[in-house]
């Protein structure tokens, strides 16, 4: 399967889903909680349905795993070569306090790396997408698309935080860069910023889950960026706990 003859389609879907997010995001939802605290609304469960729906309608030999979906058991999964990791919205947190900085996500994973990866942001009216060894691109609020990639940073570094998400660690790591700014940016919106030049680092010293990474991990390496552990190692997919460790992402000045 080369990955660019089905890209098109994955953006279709991803838009098809963002349409009904960003409907339901303009209604007045309720937000309910999962066992683990987490909000969940009626938003992410009609985009997990959407893209479910379309991904096995053009890839029917390729598994699935989403946040919203049943889990396969690791028995199961420990054999998937390549699979598809889907978010239906990350940024619940942002969906609900409006800020409109949340993602549909879908990325496809082979031998545990992310080789392509589609990220849109229906309130902001973006999409980001990438193929490793292909590049990566972005379409503005126009409609334009342009390709896009790291940047080279300036003696100010600019550093990617969230608002939701900032510890200790993440501070001292911040302020061990030197000269920095803090570029604000929600969701896997974070990565996206250093794909296309407007920001270059971003550290997470908290938990994530796989599919909150996968597909904008994928538009950063497409754009010549690169996700690490705090050990040097680059930052793989379909373990069998999905949380990811520590990590940091940027462009490739860093690494």
């Amino acid at each position: 399967m080369h990955h660019s003859s089905i890209l098109a389609d994955v953006l279709k879907i991803a838009d098809r889903a963002g349409a009904e997010v960003l409907r339901i995001y303009q209604s007045d939802f309720n937000v309910s909680y999962k066992e683990d605290q987490s909000p969940i609304t009626a938003a992410d469960v009609a985009s997990h349905d959407i893209i479910l729906e379309g991904l096995r309608h053009i890839s029917r030999d390729i598994p699935i795993l989403s946040e919203e979906g049943a889990q396969a058991p690791w028995d199961e999964r420990k054999h998937w070569q390549r699979f598809w990791l889907v978010d239906p919205i990350d940024g619940t947190k942002e969906f609900t306090q409006r800020s409109g900085e949340f993602t549909v996500n879908i990325a496809l994973i082979e031998n545990g790396e992310p080789v392509m990866g589609v990220v849109t942001a229906p309130a902001l009216q973006e999409a980001f997408w990438g193929i490793k060894g292909e590049g990566a691109s972005k379409r503005d609020q126009a409609g334009q698309i342009q390709r896009i990639g790291v940047a080279q940073p300036q003696t100010t570094r600019r550093v990617v935080a969230s608002k939701n998400h900032l510890n200790d660690e993440t501070r001292a790591f911040i302020e061990s860069l030197g000269a920095h700014e803090t570029v604000q940016a929600g969701s896997s919106l974070k990565f996206c910023r250093i794909a296309e030049g407007q920001a270059d680092i971003y550290p997470r010293m908290g938990p994530t889950c796989e599919w909150d990474t996968a597909a904008a991990h994928a538009v950063l390496l497409a754009a010549g960026g690169n996700v690490h552990t705090l050990e040097g190692a680059p930052l793989q997919y379909g373990k069998e706990n999905v949380l990811n460790p520590y990590f940091i992402a940027a462009g490739n000045w860093y690494f």
